[in-house]
Parts: structure tokens; sequence; C-alpha cells
């Protein structure tokens, strides 16, 4: 059933969302309430893509543990003496990795565009299978999802720009961090197109046609 599927995502959410809300109110975080509110749309957004689309359970869940990611990086204090990004606050999400080359909010714009760029396939193959074709991981197809989530990625970096002009002090980094944020989408998009392409693989080498 559609509902069993979604119900643990959606209560896992639900759950993570409004231990965020609470750490906002008691930490004042203004920044982080805006997005809060873009969290709600996000999630509405996903519900109606689901409706029509019938995302995967891998999907959905990368979806979720997309926004944990993203609450634990502005909500949660970085560890004493752990590196930060000079431009950023104290906070998980301006943590170094790799000291001067890979932050924790790297990996989190790769998984989540990465994320994204699946989504865009699933949707293509739905609006194809509706007119009675099937959406093979073509090179072409494939460059097309993979532009399709480095949009929804640029989309992103216009909503961080928005959070710097209604709130005074934002963690969100000049044009550096915008740049390292677009690579790290980049290599998310890739990643997932390398995936589907992979699995589309196995699948037909199975008798089957697709790309997950």
């Amino acid at each position: 059933m559609k509902d069993r599927r979604l119900l643990p995502v959606a209560l896992f959410t639900a759950a993570y969302t409004s231990a965020a809300l609470i750490g906002v109110i008691a930490t004042g975080n203004r920044e982080f309430l805006f997005y809060l509110g873009v969290m709600v749309v996000l999630v509405t957004a996903v519900w109606a893509v689901d409706r029509s689309v019938t995302l995967s359970a891998g999907v959905l869940w990368g979806l979720s543990l997309w926004g944990l990611a993203h609450m634990v990086g502005g909500l949660v204090p970085a560890p004493a003496g752990w590196p930060v990004a000079v431009d950023g606050q104290a906070v998980v999400y301006s943590m170094w990795l790799i000291p001067e080359r890979i932050k924790y909010d790297h990996l989190v714009h790769a998984w989540g565009f990465g994320t994204t760029t699946w989504v865009c396939w699933q949707g293509l193959r739905a609006a194809l299978r509706q007119r009675g074709a099937e959406a093979l991981p073509t090179g072409g197809l494939l460059v097309l999802v993979a532009a399709a989530g480095l949009g929804f990625g640029a989309t992103n970096e216009v909503i961080e720009f928005g959070a710097t002009l209604l709130v005074p002090d934002t963690n969100v980094g000049g044009y550096r961090n915008t740049g390292w944020d677009l690579v790290a989408n980049t290599v998310g998009a890739l990643v997932a197109v390398g995936v589907i392409r992979f699995r589309a693989r196995g699948r037909a080498s199975g008798g089957l046609a697709g790309g997950g």
C-alpha cells in the first residue's frame, strides 16, 4: 500500500522537524526558522510529486535523510576544537571534514542534489510511461535529469541568497562558498546518474529494463 510505504518516512521526518522547531525556539535562530518554512514547502512538494509519480522508498528515505542532515548541520554546535570555516558559525554545517578541502556542507549538498537528480529521473520515467513509452537511461536522458538536478541546486542558492536579505547574520557564506556548493551539487548529480545507469544495466542483464 502506498500509505504504508510513506508512513515510516513521514513519521521520521515529522519527528526530527519537530525537534528542530524546538531547537529553533530555544536558540532564537531566525535564519533556521526561515529554513524550517522552506522545509515545510518542500515536504508538501514531495508529497504532491509522489501522488503522481510514486517515488521509490529509497528516494523518499534519501530526501528525508537529507532534511535531517540539514537540521543537524544548522542547529548542532560543532565539537569543541574541531576546525570550522572562518566565514561560518561554529555549527556542524561549517565543520571541515578534511581541513580546507571538504566540509560537512559539501557532503550534504552532494547527497541532496544527487537524490534530487534521482527524483527527476523517476518523474521523467513516470511521465513517459503514462504516454506508453519506456524511459531508458541513455546518455541524453541522463544529461537531462542531471541538468534538472543542478537546476534545483541553483534554486537552492537563490533561496540562500534570499535568506541573507531577510536575516542580517546568516551562515550562508560568500561567493567562494557558493561556488563549492555548486561543485558539490555537480558531484552528487554525476554520482546519481552513474547509479541509475549501473542499476539499469544490472536489471537488463536479468531480463528487465528500467533504471530505479
